[in-house]
Formats: structure tokens, C-alpha cells, sequence
């Protein structure tokens, strides 16, 4: 899967993409990731990214030109737009697309308005061939921005700094789902939501820690109880915690 993301702060993805999970999925060819630089595709010499709102108030937008500008580069979209000349420079439509010849992206949105993001489009997510993350900052996006998204997604009700962050989260959550990048086979099942669900109590060594045992049907060996024993726990768990996910 190709995995790729414009945003303002391109550096803030260096701690996750390269650690854990993320950086095995790229090392194993599962995952091709980059991080793009929106700045990139501005053309004064402060390589402004946003403007004051109109009708006022608190905050800048996103402006909506490097933004069109750079998803045309890397999509090899045709969106009318014409080459840029400012002061001395070369006319310019940013850099070279790196992937305009690859698979068309679908362009993914983190917006408040987006639809709630949970597991079932992780799954979705995760059937794409290639996917671009735009990520707001600031008090918000130029509304026209949005005609380029595929999905729009919502973490969730509330707010944060920025869309890198709730990229990562979404990101980190689709590539789990990538055939092959846990390593125990079909890993991916057992886990909360995955049968809509939360997941059943986990133990391990040591079987007794100050007085507190671990379950004696985990210990048995029969794996026709500890299965039982997981629906259970899972079922019991989930009414006690997340009841609208029996609903």
C-alpha cells in the first residue's frame, strides 16, 4: 500500500512512521510511506500556507491554491490550474510528482464534519491501493479544498492542534489491517471491535502476581473452554462498558 500525507509539518510523522509497527510494515515492503512538505507549493518567500478567515475572526485558514496545486503534482490530476510566477522565479506548479504515473489516491480529509472513524473503515481503508492524507492545521481548511476528498473523516468529538496527529492515528490503525504486517497470522481478528466487540481479558507469566491469579480455564489446555471462556468474557465486558456496540 502506498501511504502518503501533505500537511505543513511533514517532520512531525519521523517518531511514528520510523518505530514499532510502521517502520517493520515499510522495512517488509507492505507499506510505502511518505510525507509531503505543503510549503512546497507556494510561491512567496515566506512560503505561506494560510490567511486570515473572511467575514473575521479567531484564527487562519488553510488557504485552498497549494493545496490544489500540490495534489495535482502528485496525482497527475488535470485541475486547470496554470503555472505560477512570483517576483524572479521560474514558473512553477511545485515539485516534480513523485507518483502522478501510480494508482489515483483516494484523498483523505481529518475534519470535525467527517464521518466517525472506527474499525469497519479501518477495513475499508485498508482495501485502497494508494492513499493521500490532507492535513489541516491552524483554525481550519478553505472550504473548497474539500471537492478533492474522498473520504472525510472525524476522530471523533473533539478537537485537536492538527490533522497530522489524526492522521496517525488512522494511518496506524489501516496498516494493522494490511495482510501480513503483524506478525501472529490473522492478529488483527482477536482484537476489540474487530467482530464489533471489545476484546477479552489478555494474561501471561507469571500465572499468580501478589495474591491475584490468572483464570484457571487459561491454564487448563482445553481450547474449546478458553474459547468459551473468551466469548464470555467479551460478551460480559462489552455490556458492562460499550453497551451501545450490542445494540
Amino acid at each position: 500500500m502506498i501511504i502518503e500525507t501533505l500537511s505543513t509539518f511533514p517532520h512531525m510523522y519521523d517518531s511514528v512512521m520510523g518505530s514499532s509497527m510502521m517502520r517493520i510494515a515499510q522495512d517488509k515492503g507492505y507499506l510505502d510511506f511518505t510525507a509531503y512538505d505543503l510549503r512546497d507549493w507556494t510561491h512567496d518567500r515566506h512560503r505561506t500556507t494560510d490567511d486570515d478567515p473572511y467575514g473575521g475572526g479567531a484564527g487562519l485558514i488553510m488557504k485552498c491554491e497549494p493545496i490544489f496545486e500540490a495534489f495535482q503534482a502528485l496525482t497527475g490530476q488535470d485541475l486547470g490550474l496554470e503555472p505560477v510566477i512570483t517576483g524572479n522565479e521560474q514558473p512553477t506548479t511545485g515539485p516534480a510528482p513523485k507518483r502522478a504515473e501510480g494508482p489515483k489516491p483516494k484523498t483523505v480529509f481529518l475534519t470535525p464534519c467527517g464521518r466517525k472513524f472506527d474499525d469497519a473503515l479501518a477495513c475499508e481503508l485498508a482495501r485502497e491501493e494508494r492513499l493521500l492524507f490532507i492535513c489541516g492545521h491552524y483554525e481550519g481548511i478553505d472550504e473548497r479544498a474539500y471537492e478533492l476528498a474522498d473520504y472525510q473523516i472525524s476522530l471523533g468529538d473533539y478537537v485537536l492542534t492538527s490533522g497530522e496527529l489524526a492522521s496517525m492515528v488512522v494511518i496506524d490503525a489501516v496498516v494493522r489491517k494490511i495482510e501480513g504486517v503483524l506478525g501472529a497470522e490473522g492478529g488483527a481478528l482477536d482484537e476489540s471491535f474487530a467482530d464489533g466487540l471489545l476484546e477479552f481479558p489478555q494474561y501471561t507469566r507469571p500465572a499468580t502476581f501478589l495474591g491475584r491469579e490468572v483464570p484457571p480455564v487459561l491454564l487448563s489446555g482445553d481450547h474449546g473452554a478458553v474459547a468459551e471462556w473468551r466469548r464470555i468474557q467479551s460478551l460480559e465486558r462489552t455490556a458492562r462498558l460499550r453497551p451501545d456496540l450490542l445494540a
